[in-house]
C-alpha cells in the first residue's frame, strides 16, 4: 500500500477549467462585437435603441478587457495551479480537508466576484482606471479571493513531499506576491460619500462610488506602475509557469537550462516593475521617469527572450514533435509570439517610436498578438494537456485541435497585421503637415482610412473566437469519451510528476 501511486484530487482544477472556458467565450464574444462595432457603428442599435446605452463601445470595452484578463486568464492560472501544484509538490489536496475547503471557497467567492464585476460594469459603475475599473466593494472581494489563493499555494507548499520547488512554483508564487502588492496600492480609494459629506449628514456622494487616494500625475504614475505590471504578473509570469511544466511534460524533453530559467526569473522580477513609465511618455510625469521607463523596457528584452529561447531550445532535437502534435504546436507558437511581443513592446517604448505609436491601433495590435498568441494559446494548450488526466478520458479529437490551431493562427495574423497597418497609418497621418505648417488631415480623414482595417480586425477576432468554440466543444466531448488511465498517457514530466 505504501508504494501505491499518489491519487491527485482535481475537483477544484475542474471547476476552474469550466470558468476558463465559459469566461473565455463571453470575453471574446464581447471583443468581437465591439471590434465590428468600431467598423460598423450601426451595430450599437442592432438590438434596439432602448438598450443602446448597454451595447455602446465605452460600456462594453471594460467588460471585454476584464472578462478576458481577470476571467479567462485568471481562471486558467488557478486551474493550472490546482493541477500543477499538486503534481510537482507530490501532495494531493484530498489529504487536507482544510486546503480542499479553501480551494472550493476560493472558487465560489471568485465566481461571485466575477458576477459582481460583470453586473456593475454593465450598469456603468466604474472608477475609469484601466484594468482597475471595479468599485471598492468588488475590490475587497477580489482581495479576499487573492488571499485564499495564497493560502492554497503556501498550504500545499507547507505539506509537500518534494523538497525542491520546481521553477513553475517560483513563478506562481511571484504571481501571487506581485499582483497582491500592485492591486492593494493602486486601488486605495475613498467612497465619495465619505469625501463629500460631513459626519452624520447626507451629502452629494455615493456609498458605492469611490475616488482614488492619489491625484493628478501621482495617480497616473501609480496607475501605470500597476497597469503595466498587471501585464507582467497576469499575462507573463504565470504563463511562463505553465509552459515550464506543460512543454517538458508533453514533449518528454527536460528543460534546456534550469539555470537560464532562474536567471530569467530574477531578471523579470527586477526589471519589469520599473517599465510602466513608458505608458506616460510626453506627459506631465518627470522626464527622468519617462526615460527610466524606456530604458528598463529595452533591458526587459533580455529576461523575456531568455525564457522564450529556453522554451524553444527544450525542443532541440525533437522538432518532429511540432509537426506531429498540434498540442506542441500551440506551445511552440505561444513561445514564438512571446518573443515577438516582448520585442515589439520595447520598440514602442523608444521615445521617437512612441511619438508615432501612442494612442494608435498599433498598441492594440501589440496587446493582442501577446494575449491571443502567447496567453491564449498557452492556456488552451495547458487545458488540452490536463483534460485527459483530470477527466480520465481520451482526448476527443486531435483533428479538431489541429483545425482549431490553424484557424486561430490565421485569426491572430489578420488581427495584428491589420492593427499594425492601421496604427502606423494613424500615427503618420496625425503628424503630417502641409507646406504652411497646418495639419494635412482631419480626424475624420483618419477614421475613414482605417475602416477596412477595422473590418479586417473584426474578421480576425471572429476566426479566433470560432477556434475557441471548437476548443470548448472538444473539451466537452472529451468528458464523455473513451475512458483511459494516466499510465496509458505519456508521463515524462518535470520532477517526475
Amino acid at each position: 500500500m505504501e508504494n501505491r501511486p499518489l491519487e491527485y484530487d482535481y475537483t477544484v482544477a475542474k471547476m476552474f477549467m469550466l470558468t476558463t472556458i465559459v469566461l473565455g467565450i463571453v470575453g471574446m464574444t464581447i471583443g468581437v462585437f465591439i471590434a465590428f462595432e468600431l467598423a460598423f457603428p450601426g451595430l450599437n442599435t442592432a438590438f434596439g435603441s432602448g438598450v443602446a446605452e448597454y451595447t455602446a463601445f465605452g460600456r462594453l470595452r471594460p467588460l471585454h478587457t476584464d472578462s478576458v484578463a481577470f476571467g479567462f486568464t485568471l481562471s486558467g492560472i488557478f486551474a493550472t495551479w490546482y493541477y500543477v501544484g499538486q503534481r510537482v509538490l507530490k501532495v494531493s489536496m484530498a489529504e487536507s480537508k482544510f486546503l480542499m475547503f479553501i480551494g472550493k471557497f476560493h472558487f465560489w467567492l471568485y465566481v461571485l466576484g466575477v458576477a459582481a464585476a460583470v453586473v456593475t460594469l454593465f450598469m456603468g459603475y466604474t472608477t475609469s482606471k484601466e484594468y482597475a475599473e471595479f468599485e471598492w466593494p468588488v475590490d475587497i472581494a477580489i482581495v479576499i479571493v487573492w488571499v485564499l489563493w495564497g493560502v492554497s499555494i503556501f498550504g500545499l507548499i507547507g505539506i509537500r513531499r518534494e523538497k525542491s520547488l520546481y521553477i513553475s512554483v517560483w513563478y506562481y508564487i511571484a504571481t501571487f506576491l506581485g499582483v497582491a502588492m500592485l492591486y492593494l496600492f493602486n486601488n486605495m480609494e475613498v467612497p465619495t460619500m465619505l469625501a463629500t459629506s460631513p459626519i452624520g449628514e447626507t451629502g452629494i456622494g455615493n456609498w458605492f462610488h469611490s475616488i482614488s487616494m492619489y491625484a493628478g500625475t501621482n495617480d497616473a504614475l501609480v496607475q501605470w506602475w500597476y497597469g503595466h505590471n498587471a501585464v507582467a504578473f497576469v499575462f507573463t509570469v504565470p504563463i511562463i509557469a505553465m509552459i515550464y511544466y506543460f512543454l517538458p511534460k508533453e514533449s518528454g524533453q527536460a528543460i534546456y537550462s534550469y539555470k537560464l530559467s532562474l536567471l530569467s526569473f530574477w531578471g523579470l522580477m527586477f526589471v519589469y516593475l520599473w517599465a510602466g513609465g513608458h505608458h506616460l511618455l510626453y506627459s506631465t510625469v518627470p522626464d527622468w521617469v519617462q526615460t527610466m521607463g524606456s530604458i528598463f523596457s529595452i533591458v526587459l528584452i533580455l529576461p523575456s527572450w531568455g525564457s522564450a529561447i529556453n522554451m524553444l531550445l527544450t525542443m532541440k532535437g525533437e522538432w518532429q514533435q511540432v509537426a506531429a502534435s498540434p498540442l506542441i504546436k500551440f506551445m511552440v507558437l505561444a513561445s514564438t509570439f512571446y518573443m515577438f511581443s516582448t520585442l515589439e513592446g520595447p520598440i514602442q517604448a523608444i521615445k521617437s517610436v512612441n511619438a508615432i505609436a501612442h494612442f494608435t491601433n498599433w498598441i492594440v495590435g501589440h496587446v493582442h498578438d501577446g494575449t491571443l498568441g502567447w496567453v491564449g494559446f498557452m492556456i488552451i494548450a495547458a487545458l488540452y494537456h490536463m483534460a485527459p488526466r483530470v477527466f480520465k478520458r481520451e482526448l476527443y479529437s486531435k483533428g479538431l485541435m489541429a483545425a482549431q490551431f490553424w484557424i486561430q493562427t490565421l485569426g491572430i495574423v489578420l488581427y495584428f497585421t491589420s492593427m499594425w497597418i492601421a496604427g502606423i497609418t494613424q500615427g503618420m497621418m496625425w503628424r503630417a503637415h502641409d507646406e504652411f505648417g497646418n495639419l494635412a488631415y482631419s480626424f475624420m480623414d483618419t477614421v475613414n482610412v482605417l475602416h477596412p482595417y477595422y473590418a479586417l480586425r473584426g474578421v480576425g477576432g471572429l476566426l479566433y473566437l470560432t477556434g475557441f468554440i471548437m476548443f470548448a466543444y472538444n473539451i466537452y466531448k472529451t468528458m464523455s469519451a473513451r475512458p483511459v488511465e494516466e499510465s496509458e498517457l505519456q508521463n515524462a514530466s518535470p520532477m517526475g510528476a
